[in-house]
């Protein structure tokens, strides 16, 4: 089960949404997030000290076709999972994006457990709906898409069959 964001953990979310801070942060907290992840075999994440649960998303790259692993934060609707492609408020779209875009098969691992899914970029209604819930979780990318100027997608990881 995925539990909202506290109070003191919406508190953090304000400062984390500061542009200085998003800058700093924006270039090096996945590299902290892995290493913590290796240390924990998966079970616990920095960005979860915060509410946010994450993920570690492995994609194959579009250009490399080399296996990419990358934690992001998971926004959970029962078997789905939905990534906010804001690259934190950067002018373009994260690498992990365009990986899924070319190659959606990927692997998503969540606490220690592993799953295949595949992703499919959502529009429309389906979009608002998952915007909404990314927006629940961490407001901070109503922020990043002011400062992105730039459509933000949404992409939906459904398990594989």
């Amino acid at each position: 089960m995925i539990r909202r964001p506290n109070a003191f953990q919406k508190l953090l979310h304000r400062f984390f949404m500061l542009r200085p801070v998003t800058a700093f942060f924006a270039t090096w907290i996945h590299r902290l997030d892995l290493l913590i992840l290796k240390w924990t075999k998966g079970r616990f994440s920095a960005a979860e000290l915060v509410g946010w649960p994450m993920i570690q998303l492995t994609t194959v790259g579009a250009k490399t076709n080399q296996p990419r692993m990358m934690p992001l934060l998971g926004v959970f609707d029962q078997e789905k999972i939905a990534l906010i492609a804001s690259n934190l408020g950067r002018a373009h779209h994260p690498g992990w994006y365009y990986n899924l875009k070319v190659r959606p098969e990927c692997d998503v691992e969540f606490k220690g457990r592993s799953r295949k899914y595949i992703a499919r970029e959502v529009i429309g209604e389906e979009y608002e709906h998952y915007w909404k819930m990314a927006i629940s979780f961490y407001a901070g990318y109503e922020k990043y898409k002011q400062r992105a100027a730039r459509h933000i997608p949404v992409m939906l990881l459904e398990p594989k069959k």
